[in-house]
């Protein structure tokens, strides 16, 4: 099997990457990866993908920009409304029988997710009484989200998903305008815990009702996918539930027989 130089390069690159900062891109899917990367290098005006790897071997600060490029957030609030609106009808009836809740949205990127969860358990009655840890790889997307600061002409966007979401209120209750931007409630995170964390190398949360991950395992190559899996069985407590993202499923993982379908359309899954 014959390697051009670019892939031998970038795979030495993430080698390199592993070992230096525990950031571990050795799994994840060749193409997006290699376009990512080189996209990277022109930006940064590296001549090489030798000599990136150079400067983030010396450089820690180039290893953050890097990081930027290999962890593109896409996301959106309420991002794929079906899926909250199964979450508000099969999971949240359940999760109201708990005295308290921990919720984990794993891979929450600049955190529209985050807010979207916040503003569904408020609705449902259960914001106060649950612990969200909303974490992610990538340091700069968790402080945009600690912010809670969005895009003003993303509103209409996030108020028609909302809507096909179930809300039950005026969307724009949860925001202030200013400046071209919209600062969501502070109130809707005074229960989130911004936390830096890695999915190929860090461990689980404990007991766990909800995890959220989506949208993050679409990158991971089989044995990343199957040791993310194995941390949400570990993390989540007796059937406790897991959602995906809508191109991701469990069905082909060894942890398969370990979940049952609650809503397979939307990619809700329950721990047996």
């Amino acid at each position: 099997m014959h390697h051009s130089d670019t892939d031998i390069e970038l795979k030495v690159l993430m080698e390199a990457i592993y070992m230096k900062y525990s950031y571990d891109f050795r799994d994840y899917t060749g193409a997006s990866q290699k376009r990512r990367v080189l996209h990277a290098l022109r930006e940064m005006e590296c001549d090489s993908i030798s000599a990136l790897q150079a400067r983030i071997m010396h450089e820690p600060a180039a290893f953050s920009t890097l990081l930027q490029y290999l962890t593109i957030p896409v996301t959106s609030m309420f991002r794929d409304p079906t899926y909250y609106a199964a979450l508000r009808e099969h999971v949240m009836p359940v999760l109201r029988t708990y005295p308290s809740l921990k919720i984990w949205i794993a891979g929450c990127s600049t955190g529209e997710e985050v807010y979207s969860m916040a503003i569904l358990l408020k609705e449902e009655g259960l914001l106060e009484r649950s612990m969200i840890y909303a974490t992610d790889i990538n340091p700069q997307s968790l402080e945009q989200a600690r912010k809670g600061v969005f895009p003003l002409d993303a509103m209409r966007e996030y108020t028609e998903n909302y809507q096909a979401a179930g809300g039950t209120r005026s969307f724009s209750e949860y925001y202030t305008a200013a400046y071209n931007a919209a600062l969501f409630d502070s109130a809707l995170r005074d229960n989130v815990t911004f936390a830096d964390h890695s999915l190929a190398t860090d461990a689980v949360f404990a007991e766990t009702h909800l995890i959220s991950c989506r949208n993050v395992m679409i990158y991971f190559k089989k044995k990343l996918q199957e040791r993310a899996f194995g941390l949400f069985h570990e993390s989540l407590c007796h059937r406790g539930f897991l959602g995906l993202g809508s191109k991701e499923s469990i069905d082909f993982s060894a942890y398969a027989p370990a979940f049952e379908p609650v809503n397979k359309r939307e990619r809700v899954f329950r721990k047996r």
